[in-house]
């Protein structure tokens, strides 16, 4: 069956500021020795099953001149943008219509555009093994990754160990955000994997549980369709889009549809949800300091730091980000590093939207 990618690319990544800036989120940036950006390296990672002329990108008009910067071989009709952000459900069903209307069905890969993975060649599998899943009668499959510690930044998903199809376990629960007593307990059952928002199904399986769980957006995506290919295409999707109920696609529709499948992922899985994990991707020194650019430290420790062009010179610190820019410098306890949203509510409540 014809293989699709949908990666979302729409995310302000506000946790990586003050590099992620609303104008340039944290998937256009670079955060890895190779000098790729985290949207170049999903695309890239996921040509092995898919064509360039089948990836589409959903994002937002503020970033469609950066998609085809970046991805300069996506063609330009696949980068979908959204008139207002409607969370992950109406995205998803964006991508959707427009496979259907380029196909008559067709597998969908629906991947975010801000994680990393370290090891392609295991995810490629993973990801094979979920089309082969996906392909089945009208199978949602998502892929679990394997956990290695109790994470509480992350939600979950329990499986049934008893039941199989071909290499997926049915899913039984999708589980919110635990705190670290319950994380604890999920890692020692072995039944229970991280929540990673990839999924894979074929996109009239998707549409069909969009119709029966969430009507009303149904109805305006297929409004939508119809115009597609159209001079009228972008009037009909900026007046039918923003009434969208924003919906997350776990809540309005995998925890209530039939049919779910997980495939379990161990392929260096990296949400990057923070500065720290700027220390699971780049070797420390032997200070387990990680630093990048122009930075002289002494008696330092455990931190770190992001310099520009700059000098950066630090004495006698502990676990602190320093992450410096042309025109902001962030200066965060590690412990804190959660709490860079405060830092962005405050610049709102001041009108500093400069520095957004």
């Amino acid at each position: 069956m014809k293989k699709t990618a949908l990666i979302m690319a729409g995310g302000r990544g506000e946790r990586f500021w003050p590099k992620s800036r609303k104008s340039f989120p944290k998937q256009f940036l670079s955060l890895t020795n190779d000098g790729k950006t985290m949207i170049q390296l999903t695309v890239e990672r996921i040509l092995p099953l898919v064509d360039m002329e089948d990836i589409y990108i959903v994002t937002n008009n503020d970033y469609k001149e950066l998609v085809h910067e970046q991805l300069p071989n996506i063609p330009q009709q696949n980068i979908l943008c959204e008139p207002v952000g409607r969370n992950t459900a109406p995205c998803i069903g964006l991508g959707a219509i427009h496979v259907t209307s380029k196909y008559e069905d067709a597998l969908m890969i629906v991947l975010p555009s801000d994680h990393l993975i370290k090891s392609n060649e295991i995810f490629t599998q993973a990801l094979s093994d979920a089309c082969l899943v996906a392909q089945k009668n009208t199978n949602l499959v998502t892929i679990g990754i394997v956990p290695n510690y109790p994470e509480t930044g992350y939600g979950y998903i329990r499986m049934n160990p008893r039941k199989k199809e071909k290499e997926a376990f049915r899913v039984e629960q999708f589980t919110e955000k635990p705190d670290y007593k319950t994380a604890k307990q999920y890692l020692e059952s072995g039944c229970y994997f991280w929540n990673s928002g990839m999924f894979i199904w074929k996109a009239s399986s998707i549409l069909n549980n969009i119709s029966r769980y969430l009507p009303d957006t149904y109805r305006g995506l297929m409004v939508i369709k119809e115009s597609i290919g159209s001079k009228r295409e972008n009037d009909v999707l900026s007046k039918v889009f923003p009434g969208f109920v924003s919906e997350s696609i776990d809540y309005g529709i995998m925890e209530k549809a039939e049919n779910i499948y997980l495939i379990t992922g161990s392929f260096g899985w990296d949400d990057v949800g923070s500065w720290l994990a700027i220390e699971r991707l780049r070797d420390a020194d032997l200070s387990k300091n990680t630093i990048s650019g122009n930075t002289i430290a002494i008696d330092t420790n455990n931190c770190i730091i992001e310099a520009s062009d700059k000098l950066i010179a630090a004495i006698g610190i502990e676990d602190t980000i320093i992450v410096d820019t042309t025109d902001a410098t962030l200066i965060c306890n590690k412990n804190k590093s959660g709490d860079i949203k405060k830092i962005l509510e405050s610049l709102r409540n001041n009108n500093m939207d400069e520095y957004l």
